[in-house]
C-alpha cells in the first residue's frame, strides 16, 4: 500500500508535494470538503489523508485551540523553569491556552516558549505584555565558539553569495568523481548519529542508473538539548544548501528538499532567503552557471513529530504518508522519495562540505581520528556556567569539554544525557574517562548523536527522569511495530504508579520490557530509550530502592 501511495503523490513531485498541500489545506478545512477534493486530485483515499494528519502534533484540533506553547524538553525540564513559564502565560492567555512542543532550541538559556510565530527564552517572558502587544523582543543570541584545530564549521569561508559561486564555479569544472573521492577521502561520517561514511553514501546513490534522483537536508532531528542544526540553518545557510548542491551534482540529482523543523520558524525564514538569493544568480534552477546542470531546492515544514528525524519516516511524511518507519532494505539511496533513489543527510554532514572541498580531504581527516574524522558541534545547555554550541575537535576528552570549554556547572549535577533522548545517562565521574568519538561512545554503551548535552542536576529524581523518557517515546512512537507502539506506553503506565505512589516498579517485568523494545522495535526512537533508562538503573540504584520490587 506504501508503495502505491509513494507512487502517486510523486505524480506532481516536490514542488506540489502532498504533505504541504495537506498541511495548508487542513488549516483551511472547515467542513472536511477540501480535504476529499486533495484525495481525489491526489488519486489517495480519504483515509490516507485523515491517517496523515491525525498523525501530526500541529494538524490535531486541539494544538490550534491554543495561543502559547511551551518547550518541553529535557533541558528546560532539569532547569525547573516549566513551571515559572507556564504560571505567566496561564496568567495573561488563560490555562486552556497553554500547549506543549519538543524542544524549541533554546537549551542554552531555557525559558523556553512559542508564541504568535516566534520562539522566546531566558528573561523573555518577564516581558510577556510587550511581547503579546506586538512589540519586538531582541532576545539573546545562542553563546558560539570554535575551540577547533581547523574551523570547519563556524567559518566565515562561504559567508557570501560570490564567495558560494567561486567555489562551486570550481566544483563544476572538475570530474564528478574527483569531487567524490574528496569526500570519501576525508572520512566525514554522518553527524545524525548514525556516523554512516558520506562518500560511501554518495557513491551508492551515485551508482543508481535512473533518470530522477533526489537529495534531502534532515533538518528535523530535534534532539533536547541540541541546537547545533538551528545554529547552522541561522548562521551557515549557505554552507548547508551547497553541501546538498554538490550533492545534487555528484549523484546526477535536480531536486533537493530542505525537511525543517516547524518549531525552529526563524531558520525557515533564513534558509527560504538563501534560496531565493541564490536563484537571483542562477546558482539555482535551470543551467546553473551556464552548465547543463540544473537543480533547485524545495522547504518542507515538520509538523511536529520527532520521528521525522528517521530517515525514512522523513520521506514518508512528504509523501503524505503517516511518518511511520520503514524496514529495510531497500535503503533510501536506492528506493527512498517517491520510491527514487536519494541521499539522506543531517545538516551539520552537509554544512562540513565546503571547508573538505576548499582545503582538501587530508585538512579535515587530519583532525580527530580515522573513524571519526574532522570536527563537531557540541550543545552545552543553560546549567553549564557557560552555555553554548561549539565546534570541537573529534577526540577531544569530555573533561576538557566539561571544564575548560563549560567551564564546568552553575549547580552540583550528577550525570549528563549525551546525543538527546536517545542518548547515554552517565554519571559525571564516568563520562569524564570518555572522549568525543563516535566508536568510543558506542563501546561504552551510550550515543553521542548530535553532541546534545543535557546536565541532570543532583536534586533531579531520577524516577522522574525515566518517566520523562518512557512519556516521550509513548507521545513520539509512530506507532508502527507493537514493542514500539505498547512498550513504551506500558513503561510509561509503570512510573505512573511509581510517581503517584500508588504501585512499586515491578522489576523483573521491567527489564523484560526494555529488553523486548530493544529487540523487537523497529526505529531508534523506541529501539534506543531502553539504553538511557538501563544506564539509569544501573548507575543509579540508591534512588530507587523505595520505589521497586523484585518480582519473585
Amino acid at each position: 500500500m506504501s508503495r502505491n501511495i509513494s507512487k502517486l503523490s510523486g505524480r506532481k513531485g516536490l514542488k506540489d508535494n502532498l504533505f504541504q498541500r495537506m498541511v495548508n489545506t487542513t488549516s483551511k478545512s472547515k467542513n472536511g470538503k477540501e480535504i476529499k477534493q486533495l484525495a481525489e486530485e491526489y488519486h489517495v483515499g480519504m483515509s490516507t489523508i485523515h491517517g496523515a494528519e491525525s498523525f501530526y502534533e500541529f494538524l490535531r484540533p486541539e494544538h490550534k485551540e491554543k495561543k502559547a506553547w511551551i518547550c518541553n524538553g529535557s533541558a528546560c525540564m532539569c532547569a525547573g523553569t516549566q513551571g515559572k513559564v507556564r504560571k505567566k502565560l496561564s496568567e495573561k492567555l488563560g490555562e486552556d491556552k497553554i500547549g506543549m512542543m519538543f524542544c524549541l532550541g533554546h537549551c542554552y538559556e531555557t525559558s523556553s516558549f512559542h508564541y504568535n510565530g516566534h520562539n522566546y527564552s531566558g528573561n523573555d517572558i518577564d516581558q510577556i505584555d510587550e511581547i503579546i502587544k506586538g512589540k519586538k523582543i531582541n532576545s539573546k543570541k545562542m553563546h558560539s565558539k570554535s575551540f577547533a584545530t581547523k574551523t570547519v564549521l563556524m567559518g566565515d569561508d562561504l559567508s557570501s553569495i560570490d564567495r558560494f559561486k567561486k567555489l562551486f564555479s570550481e566544483v563544476l569544472k572538475k570530474d564528478k568523481k574527483e569531487t567524490l573521492k574528496t569526500v570519501t577521502d576525508s572520512n566525514l561520517c554522518g553527524r545524525g548519529g548514525a556516523g554512516f561514511p558520506t562518500g560511501m553514501k554518495w557513491n551508492f546513490c551515485s551508482q543508481q542508473k535512473v533518470e530522477k534522483k533526489y537529495v534531502v537536508c534532515n533538518a528535523d532531528e530535534g534532539d533536547s538539548g541540541a541546537f547545533s542544526d538551528r545554529y547552522l540553518l541561522e548562521e551557515q545557510p549557505l554552507k548547508v544548501i551547497f553541501g546538498m548542491l554538490v550533492c545534487a551534482y555528484i549523484i546526477g540529482s535536480d531536486e533537493g528538499v530542505l525537511y525543517i523543523r516547524g518549531e525552529y520558524p526563524k531558520s525557515i525564514e533564513i534558509i527560504n532567503g538563501a534560496i531565493n538569493e541564490l536563484k537571483k544568480v542562477n546558482l539555482l534552477g535551470k543551467n546553473i552557471l551556464g552548465t547543463n546542470f540544473s537543480c533547485d531546492m524545495t522547504i518542507c515544514i515538520g509538523q511536529g513529530a520527532y520521528i521525522c528525524g528517521e530517515e525514512s519516516a522523513l520521506i514518508a511524511s512528504i509523501e503524505g504518508r503517516r511518518a511511520e518507519v520503514d524496514v529495510r532494505p531497500p535503503f533510501p539511496v536506492v528506493e527512498g522519495l517517491y520510491k527514487k533513489p536519494t541521499v539522506v543527510n543531517n545538516v551539520e554532514t552537509l554544512a562540513a562540505i565546503p571547508c573538505i572541498l576548499k582545503f582538501g580531504a587530508k585538512a579535515f581527516s587530519s583532525v580527530g581520528n580515522t573513524k571519526s574524522a574532522g570536527t563537531k558541534l557540541v550543545c552545552l545547555d543553560s546549567l553549564f556556567k557557560k552555555p553554548g554550541v561549539y565546534e570541537i575537535d573529534m577526540g577531544t576528552p569530555m573533561k576538557k569539554i566539561i571544564y575548560e570549554i563549560g567551564e564546568g556547572f552553575v549547580q552540583p549535577v550528577k550525570a549528563l544525557q549525551v546525543g538527546g533522548p536517545l542518548g547515554g545517562v552517565i554519571p559525571i565521574k564516568e563520562v569524564e574517562k570518555l572522549n568525543l568519538d563516535f566508536q568510543e561512545f558506542t563501546k561504552a554503551g551510550f550515543m553521542l548523536g548530535h553532541g546534545s548535552v543535557v546536565s541532570i542536576p543532583e536534586t533531579f529524581s531520577m524516577v522522574k527522569y525515566i518517566h520523562h523518557l518512557f512519556k516521550f517515546s509513548s507521545d513520539e512512537s509512530c506507532g508502527k511495530c507493537f514493542p514500539g507502539r505498547l512498550g513504551s506506553y506500558r513503561g510509561k503506565e509503570m512510573f505512573d504508579q511509581a510517581l503517584n505512589k500508588s504501585n512499586k516498579i515491578p522489576m523483573k517485568l521491567l527489564n523484560e520490557l526494555l529488553v523486548t523494545m530493544k529487540k523487537g522495535c523497529l526505529c531508534a526512537l523506541c529501539g534506543a530509550i531502553p539504553v538511557p533508562i538501563s544506564n539509569i538503573l544501573k548507575y543509579f540504584t540508591h534512588e530507587f530502592k523505595d520505589d521497586i520490587k523484585q518480582d519473585a
